[in-house]
């Protein structure tokens, strides 16, 4: 009997130790926590939510100390975030970094939604049925125009508050609409001139 329990715990433990590696060798990185870091400021550095970095490393409170050593996850890829802070920059130019920082949000919620692609690229390219583009700046070329700093550092701030928030999933300029479909959708917040909803 006690030859049994010891196997099973020594499979167990070499399980959990096979499932801890694996979770490391997946993450791209680690960090040193250092004084006055917090799992945001860490997640806005990396480009990751805060959400995940509590999850990879086993977290429930977000109590950090020095000499910690953090696993990073993966976050989206260089390219991707280029394209996501050429869209923010090419849809919100002019309009308040809260405003920027929400229109990044809103692709990320589609990302993670299961009624839209599953990748950063595949909402900002995706095509409807009538060969319009989810997202003006990708018909128009806009899409092609260099982001400039704060397009790029609301990104990062999308990112790090990843699966927070109210859950939007679209926006618009109750100026420019012509299809009045977007109205029936409900309104999460009004940020400049674009109206969020989901």
């Amino acid at each position: 009997m006690k030859l049994k329990k010891l196997a099973i715990v020594t499979t167990l433990t070499l399980s959990l130790f096979g499932f801890n590696q694996m979770n490391a060798d997946a993450a791209s990185t680690t960090h040193t926590v250092k004084s006055g870091d917090t799992f945001w400021n860490i997640g806005k550095r990396y480009g990751v939510s805060v959400t995940a970095l509590m999850k990879v490393n086993n977290r429930s409170t977000s109590l950090l100390y020095p000499g910690q050593r953090l696993v990073i996850p993966q976050s989206i890829t260089a390219a991707e975030k280029d394209l996501l802070a050429r869209l923010v920059y090419a849809e919100a130019k002019g309009e308040p970094y809260a405003g920027k920082v929400a229109v990044a949000t809103v692709v990320l919620n589609r990302v993670d939604h299961a009624e839209f692609p599953n990748t950063v690229t595949g909402v900002i390219h995706e095509r409807y049925s009538n060969g319009g583009y989810a997202f003006t700046p990708v018909q128009n070329g806009h899409i092609n125009q260099v982001a400039d700093a704060e397009s790029k550092r609301a990104v990062e701030e999308a990112l790090a508050f990843r699966g927070q928030g109210s859950g939007s999933l679209f926006f618009y300029n109750p100026a420019k609409i012509s299809n009045t479909w977007i109205l029936s959708r409900e309104v999460t917040v009004t940020i400049g001139n674009h109206k969020f909803a989901k």
